[in-house]
Formats: structure tokens, sequence, C-alpha cells
């Protein structure tokens, strides 16, 4: 079994309903920051939206906690950032075809390979409390899931505590970068890593559907599309498919 990175504790559970519930559980109930649950199969696993997110043994389900000192309107750019840093673990085992998917998507040549959940507590001030981040990868196997592709990452399948190790020590990395150079490196990170300029895209965001072409991410980490009517700023939704 893989250790974690120091200063992270790693608990592993052979099955859960939800690596998800009980993360945030422990966030509420005042666990402290860097915790790591990993389940290697559940039963109630939830992806975005509340799809359910399938869950066969072999494949990573992990949630880790964070408690950044940071204001609740930067919470998309730590899902930004998480991204990155899951993106940046798996790119030796996975190959150049893996990209990011706005806001926090993993695709393999073009197929869904994992997702990211992101959640947030607040204090009674208002003030960011915690985040949670639930992290499902394709290690071995591609649940189908309607109306995308999916993948798998190549054999040999990295092992689910290795995964998760190596997104851990991943996520330590990119927060320092964070703190040494601002937001502005994960925004270069992602772009690098994400839609190609001048992409067709479409968003599904809370005010409606909205079609354009890709024109990178602005200060905040919110979406830019040029769309036949001037240029879009979208601050959350999913690009379809």
């Amino acid at each position: 079994m893989s250790t974690p990175p120091a200063g992270w504790r790693l608990q592993v559970h052979d099955q859960l309903p939800s690596t998800a519930d009980l993360i945030r559980e422990a966030a509420e109930a005042g666990e402290a920051e860097r915790l790591a649950i990993l389940a290697r199969r559940q039963t109630a696993g939830r992806g975005t939206h509340g799809r359910s997110w399938e869950s066969p043994p072999g494949n990573l389900y992990l949630s880790v906690l964070l408690r950044p000192e940071a204001p609740a309107r930067e919470v998309p750019q730590w899902s930004l950032l998480v991204a990155v840093a899951v993106h940046s673990a798996l790119l030796p085992h996975a190959g150049p075809g893996l990209s990011l998917k706005w806001p926090n998507d993993l695709l393999l040549g073009g197929a869904k390979c994992a997702g990211i959940l992101s959640e947030a507590g607040l204090d009674p001030q208002g003030r960011l409390d915690w985040l949670a981040f639930g992290i499902g990868v394709n290690l071995a196997h591609a649940p189908p899931v309607p109306g995308r592709l999916t993948a798998a990452l190549p054999a040999p399948a990295l092992v689910p505590e290795a995964a998760a190790s190596a997104i851990m020590a991943s996520l330590d990395r990119w927060w320092a970068i964070l703190g040494a150079e601002g937001f502005g490196a994960i925004r270069r990170a992602w772009l690098e890593r994400g839609h190609a300029p001048g992409a067709p895209l479409t968003v599904l965001s809370p005010s409606g559907s909205h079609s354009g072409v890709f024109d990178g991410l602005d200060d905040s980490g919110a979406l830019r599309l040029r769309t036949a009517t001037g240029m879009e700023t979208v601050m959350a939704g999913e690009v379809s498919p």
C-alpha cells in the first residue's frame, strides 16, 4: 500500500455509500485539513448535478478535505487548482491525450476518464470554513455514462492507493505554487491543459445555454465565451457534452 505524503491522513474503506458524505461529516465535525477518504467501492456514488457515479472495484473513489484561508468567492479557483493537480498526477500514467474540460473534468482522447465534485462549508460569519473535493478516476474500468464517451487509463492499471498518494502530493505542490505565485499560475496551467483557443463550445449554465468559441478564462477562473452577440463570461456551468 502506498504511503500518503507527510501531513496527510488517508482512511481506506472496502465499501462506503459515498466518500463525499463521510468527508462532509468529518468537515462539519471540525476534522483538520488534509484528510483523505478512499473507498474501494461505493454503493451510492454521485457525480455532477446529482448524477449517479457507477463505482466498480479497481477505480479511484477519493474525497479530500482542505481548509484554505481564502474568501468564499475563490471556491471556483480552488476547483481549477484541484483539476490541474489531478491532471499532473495522472499524466505520467495516461500519456499526452489527457486534457481538462471546464471546469473540472478530465478527458482521455476526448472521452471522460475522471471527474471532480466540489463542496464548501461556510462559518457563521459567511467565510469559507472548509472545502471538500470528490475525485473519481477510471483507473481500470470505464463505466458507461449516457450521452458521453468514457475511457479508462491505459494498462497496467494504477492501484487506487497509489493514485490517491500521487494526487495528494500533487495537491501539495500546486497549493504551494498558488501561495508563491498567485492564481495566475493556476490559470495558466489550466489553459495549457484545457480547451484549445477558438474551440467551439456549448455551455449549460443556471441562466441557460450558451454557444460560442472558447476565449480563455478570466482572472477569477470564469470561462470566456465569444458568441455571435459578443463576449460572455460564465461563472458556473457545464460544457456539453
